[in-house]
């Protein structure tokens, strides 16, 4: 009839083909059914044997253009595999176009659905515009490519969401009848004239990705940055996925949502910078990929709103549910937005918005909400599939939540659209169309009232998953349905009054992101290191080059990046915490053996050596004594306590004496201890044993009196000698001098010689195990 009508010059539309098609297709129901249905069973070992509509796998690679207008040509390809075992014949490849798909839910029901349906996949369009396959045997696979006029589709004037299908037919032996062995759906967004209120659609583009800096830097001035790996590298070349999320997000109407650590570790990376390898490090290269990548980011968000999260992106529900139970976990916060905000500025050279908090995956409950604007955020961006709606159409994202917050919710099925495998051209070409069946569908639910919705997808999408999101927006580019808008302005859209603003309770909160979330040990560990950076940074005379770099790895101990890496997130905390105690330990008290006093008054020596590179200051050195009534000190107060301020230059070490006396003979245990400024001790006390080997009052009369009796034994000795010579001179005189014999040496025999020393020669051997004290 239509070949008559043409004849006569009249042209029945596409829609009323449509129609008379689908009616004699109607017609023949019963005995379709009948040969489709017929008594005979199938033999038992077919049932895994793909069969009916299943036979042949249909795949759908590309469809152009995915939002078609009026004057376009719609163009199918992809590939066809009979993955039954019998050789198909008279087979052949066609277009269908089932009814109007009226609203979201209808949408969701469509995609679940597999093999044919008669009556509901729709009539095949022309034969003219089909593609012949003589013969399809098992196993092999055809390309083909289906290309329609979109006039020539039943397709309403007025616009709707329909589904497209592509289906093969033909005969497999024994049945002798043509039948749809396969078939493949899809949706298509059909809109020819704008919507006069379209509907504002606010897209996310995260630049987000993992830990890559450690806590380790170098002790040059520049304080060279160490990495765990090259990794990040790859990422930032060119094809790498963080360079293509900015390639292609520079062409698109999105907000940017950055983590600034990224920024802060490329940064990093177009200087010197070391690279781990094994135990020790090597030269990385790739600042040149480095500076090519910040460049093209400042270029991109230039005149665009930028999102900057918390510094590391911080796991805000593990904070929420596992973290406030231990103290000074929730303090990270504040300073982690102030670095943000820095960050961007310093590097991007744009002011970003802080007022915004995104947890995973938009899950939120009250404690959440808490935690998220304890940092100052008024805004937390939520998702649909948590803070739920009973409304027949989808709300304008900004609603009220108390407090003066504002929940963002971000629209469920958009947001995640595009969380399959998209390498693979089938999934990604169904994505799009699913993607953009629901931002129309959701235009036409309500036409006459204009609403802003929010997508916030993946954090950290892979290569093809942004791409297929950029071929998505790109087909709004016309602006039929949907118009752009940023996520400050979406923010502060008027609510719609109906809407859900009721928070869920902790308890509502997902299952399966629950199990994800860091555990309290995990916090525990974070305190334990926040700890003793606060202990360490006291003592420096330059804390800025220890503060800012662990800080920041505090800040990435809390990434969400960490969710279901539980090993390496504690390999990295652990590694953190290591290093961090390495440098505290350098600044220690020299062990000292023990040490002998002799005498009433003594110092005693204690060392502090310093092994980093720069100086240690407001550290007090104690010295105590267990047993002050022997030995005390300060010198003439008896006191068992003595303290010394001590500073020493980077690489340097101070000896401390302290004044002691002592009272009595006897060991002594000493203790030495260094405190900061506000009396917390400072590693380990080192103790040593002082032997007191004092000379009291009584020894010392007895030597005295000694020594006395051995002068007084001189002196008469001496006189008794000087009277026996004074007499042997008066004889003399009496004789003629040459009757007196002198000695052949010409001494006197009589003479005495000089007087042996009163105390033995000093003895220049060690004085013994042990170490003296200075007198």
């Amino acid at each position: 009839m239509a070949e008559a009508a043409d004849i006569q010059g009249m042209r029945i539309s596409p829609a009323r083909r449509w129609l008379r098609r689908t009616a004699s297709l109607i017609t023949g129901v019963p005995l379709v059914a009948g040969l489709l249905y017929g008594p005979a069973a199938a033999p038992a070992h077919a049932a895994e044997e793909p069969t009916g509509s299943r036979t042949v796998d249909v795949s759908l690679d590309t469809l152009t253009p995915v939002a078609p207008g009026q004057k376009d040509r719609i163009t199918v390809s992809g590939t066809v595999v009979n993955k039954g075992r019998q050789t198909i014949t008279n087979a052949h490849v066609d277009l269908r176009v089932g009814p109007e798909i009226n609203g979201r839910t209808a949408i969701d029901r469509a995609a679940e659905r597999t093999g044919y349906t008669y009556g509901v996949d729709g009539p095949t369009i022309d034969d003219k515009y089909s593609v012949k396959l003589p013969k399809l045997v098992s196993g092999v696979s055809y390309d083909f490519t289906l290309s329609v006029p979109a006039d020539e589709l039943p397709l309403d004037e007025d616009g709707g969401v329909y589904q497209l299908g592509v289906s093969l037919a033909g005969q497999t032996s024994p049945v002798s009848y043509e039948r749809v062995l396969g078939i493949e759906r899809t949706f298509l967004p059909w809109q020819p004239k704008g919507l006069e209120k379209k509907t504002r659609l606010t897209y996310l583009w995260p630049l987000i990705s993992s830990t890559h800096l450690t806590s380790e830097t170098g002790s040059d001035e520049q304080q060279t940055p160490v990495f765990e790996d090259e990794a990040l590298a790859a990422e930032l070349a060119p094809g790498g996925r963080l360079d293509q999320l900015v390639s292609l997000g520079r062409e698109l109407p999105v907000t940017w949502v950055i983590d600034p650590d990224l920024l802060a570790t490329v940064d990093a990376m177009t200087r010197n910078y070391q690279v781990k390898a094994g135990d020790s490090t090597v030269a990385g290269k790739n600042q040149a990929i480095a500076k090519q990548w910040l460049s093209a980011v400042e270029a991109a968000v230039q005149g665009r709103k930028v999102v900057a999260l918390p510094f590391a992106d911080p796991d805000l529900a593990s904070l929420a549910h596992r973290g406030k139970s231990v103290s000074g976990s929730l303090s990270h916060l504040q300073p982690a937005t102030e670095v943000a905000e820095v960050t961007v500025e310093t590097i991007l050279h744009v002011k970003p918005s802080l007022d915004f908090a995104w947890p995973v995956e938009g899950a939120i409950d009250s404690s959440i909400v808490d935690v998220a604007t304890s940092a100052g955020a008024h805004k937390v961006i939520a998702r649909s599939d948590s803070l739920q709606d009973t409304l027949p159409y989808t709300p304008t994202a900004a609603r009220p939540i108390g407090g003066g917050t504002t929940a963002v919710v971000a629209d469920a099925r958009l947001s995640t659209a595009f969380q399959g495998d998209m390498t693979r051209a089938g999934e990604s070409t169904l994505a799009v169309q699913n993607f953009l069946a629901h931002s129309l569908a959701l235009a036409l639910q309500d036409a006459e009232n204009q609403r802003s919705i929010v997508v916030a997808p993946q954090r950290v999408p892979t290569i093809a998953q942004a791409q297929s999101m950029a071929r998505a927006l790109r087909a709004l580019e016309p602006q039929r349905w949907t118009q752009p808008l940023d996520l400050v302005a979406a923010a502060s859209a008027k609510p719609d009054a109906d809407a859900n603003n009721q928070v869920p309770g902790p308890s509502r909160y997902p299952a399966e992101l629950r199990k994800q979330e860091l555990p309290v040990q995990a916090f525990e560990d974070i305190r334990k290191t926040q700890n003793t950076l606060d202990k360490f940074k006291v003592i420096l005379t330059s804390a800025d080059r220890v503060e800012a770099p662990f800080g920041r790895a505090v800040d990435r101990e809390l990434s969400t990046a960490w969710r279901g890496k539980p090993e390496a997130a504690q390999q990295y905390r652990s590694g953190v915490h290591s290093y961090l105690r390495s440098l505290t330990e350098e600044v220690q008290l020299i062990e000292k053996s023990d040490v002998t006093l002799s005498g009433r008054s003594a110092t005693i020596p204690v060392t502090v050596q310093n092994q980093l590179v720069q100086g240690i200051d407001d550290l007090v050195l104690q010295l105590r004594s267990t047993n002050p009534n022997r030995l005390h000190l300060g010198g003439d107060e008896n006191k068992g306590v003595a303290e010394q301020p001590i500073k020493v230059e980077g690489g340097h070490s101070q000896s401390v004496k302290f004044p002691a006396a002592a009272n009595a003979n006897g060991p002594v245990q000493m203790t030495a201890q260094l405190y900061t400024a506000d009396g917390t001790p400072y590693g380990q006390p080192m103790s040593f044993t002082v032997k007191v080997s004092e000379i009291t009052p009584t020894v010392m009369l007895v030597l005295a009196g000694g020594v006395l009796l051995l002068v007084l034994a001189g002196i008469r000795m001496y006189t008794q000698r000087k009277r026996a010579a004074a007499a042997n001179a008066g004889a003399a005189s009496d004789h003629d001098p040459a009757d007196t014999e002198s000695d052949t040496d010409g001494s006197d025999p009589e003479q005495p010689s000089d007087l042996a020393p009163d105390t033995g020669p000093e003895n220049g051997n060690p004085s013994g195990a042990g170490e003296k004290v200075d007198r």
